[in-house]
C-alpha cells in the first residue's frame, strides 16, 4: 500500500501542511523539523504524487525536447547541454526522437502538451510551423534548436550553416582542390541546404573550380559509405579530389568506404571535410577535418531562452541566438 502525506505527518508528529512545506518551501520550517520529516520520508519510502501536484500548479517540472536523430552524437550533445542547464533549475528534459517524421513529431508535441511541460525545444522535421503555433497558443513556449524560421516569432538557437559550408569549401580550395563534391541528405532539410549554399558561394569565387552534388536519402554512416563506394568505383579522371560531407556521420561512412579501396588515399587523392565535429571525428582512422558546432552550448542556450521567455515574455532580449561555426583542421585534409 502506498505511503501518503498523512502517513508521513502522523509518523513525524506534524501537520500535513508542514510536510508539504518541507517538500516545497523548506525555508518556512525550522531546520529540526525539516530533518525529522525528511528522516520519516526516507524511513517510510514516501514518493510524492507529482501528477497531482502538476494538476494543481498547471505545469510539470519538465521540458520537452524533440530532435530529428537521437542517434546522432551532435543531437546527443545538444540534449546533454539542455539537461545540464535544466538541472540547475531542478527541471527534467523529456527527449523525443522524430526521425525526421512529421507524424512522430506531432505525437511528441501532443504528449508534451498532455504532460503540461514548461516548454518545448525542437528541431522541426518540416517547415510546417502551424503545429508549433498551436503549442504556443496553449501557453507552452517553443524554442527552435539548430533551426530558424524567418518571419516567425519563435525564439531560436542556431549556427550560421551558410558560413559553415563556406568555411569547409574554402578550406578545400585553399589547399589546391578544384573538383569538389558535396555529399548531403534530402535538400528539404534546411541545414543541408544552407551548408550547400555556403559551399557554392566559395566555389563560385574560384575560377575553374566545380562542385558536384551527391544527394543521399539520409545523413547516416551507412549513407556515407554508399556515397563513398560510388565515388571509389569511378575512373580516376571522374572522381572529385575533395569531398565536403553535410555531417560527420556521412563523412565517417565516406572515409570507411574510401579507405577500403587500397588505391585511394585520404587526403592525398581525396581530401575530406565533415560537419559538427562530434567527438568521434578526431578518433577516425584518418582524423577528420570538420566544421565545429558548439552542441552543448546550443542546448544550454536553448533552455536559457526558454526560461527567459517564461519569466519575462515581453522583455527586451535577443530572441534569436546564432553562433558562428569554426573549422577544425585535421589529417583528412592536411596529411
Amino acid at each position: 500500500m502506498a505511503v501518503s502525506v498523512r502517513d508521513v505527518a502522523a509518523a513525524a508528529g506534524v501537520s500535513v501542511g508542514t510536510v508539504s512545506n518541507v517538500m516545497n518551501q523548506p525555508e518556512k520550517v525550522s531546520a529540526t523539523t525539516v530533518e525529522r520529516v525528511q528522516a520519516v520520508i526516507a524511513q517510510l519510502g514516501f514518493v510524492r504524487n507529482d501528477a497531482a501536484r502538476q494538476l494543481r500548479a498547471g505545469r510539470s517540472r519538465s521540458i520537452g525536447l524533440v530532435v530529428p536523430d537521437a542517434g546522432n552524437p551532435f543531437f546527443a550533445d545538444v540534449a546533454r547541454g539542455a539537461e545540464a542547464r535544466a538541472d540547475d533549475d531542478m527541471l527534467a528534459v523529456l527527449l523525443g526522437n522524430s526521425d525526421e517524421d512529421p507524424s512522430r513529431e506531432d505525437n511528441y508535441l501532443d504528449l508534451f502538451r498532455e504532460q503540461r511541460v514548461n516548454g518545448v525545444l525542437i528541431t522541426p522535421a518540416s517547415d510546417d510551423i502551424d503545429k508549433l503555433l498551436r503549442v504556443q497558443a496553449a501557453g507552452i513556449p517553443v524554442v527552435l534548436v539548430d533551426r530558424e524560421v524567418p518571419g516567425s516569432a519563435f525564439c531560436s538557437v542556431s549556427v550560421d550553416d551558410v558560413e559553415g559550408g563556406f568555411l569547409a569549401a574554402q578550406h578545400l580550395l585553399q589547399i589546391g582542390r578544384r573538383r569538389l563534391a558535396f555529399v548531403g541528405g534530402p535538400g528539404a532539410i534546411a541545414q543541408v541546404a544552407h551548408r550547400l549554399e555556403g559551399a557554392r558561394r566559395a566555389v563560385d569565387e574560384v575560377p575553374g573550380a566545380t562542385l558536384e552534388v551527391i544527394s543521399m536519402p539520409g545523413l547516416t554512416v551507412l549513407h556515407g559509405r554508399a556515397a563513398g563506394e560510388e565515388i571509389a568505383t569511378r575512373a580516376v579522371a571522374h572522381r572529385p579530389d575533395a569531398v565536403f560531407a553535410a555531417n560527420d556521420l556521412l563523412a565517417v561512412g565516406l572515409l570507411q568506404a574510401l579507405t577500403m579501396f587500397r588505391t585511394i588515399r585520404v587526403p592525398e587523392d581525396i581530401a575530406l571535410v565533415g560537419y559538427d565535429d562530434i567527438d568521434f571525428a578526431a578518433a577516425t582512422v584518418v582524423p577528420l577535418t570538420s566544421v565545429r558546432q558548439p552542441a552543448q552550448l546550443i542546448g544550454r542556450t536553448a533552455v536559457e531562452l526558454l526560461l527567459r521567455s517564461i519569466s519575462d515574455p515581453d522583455g527586451d532580449y535577443d530572441r534569436r541566438v546564432r553562433f558562428r561555426p569554426e573549422l577544425i583542421v585535421r589529417e583528412s585534409t592536411s596529411g
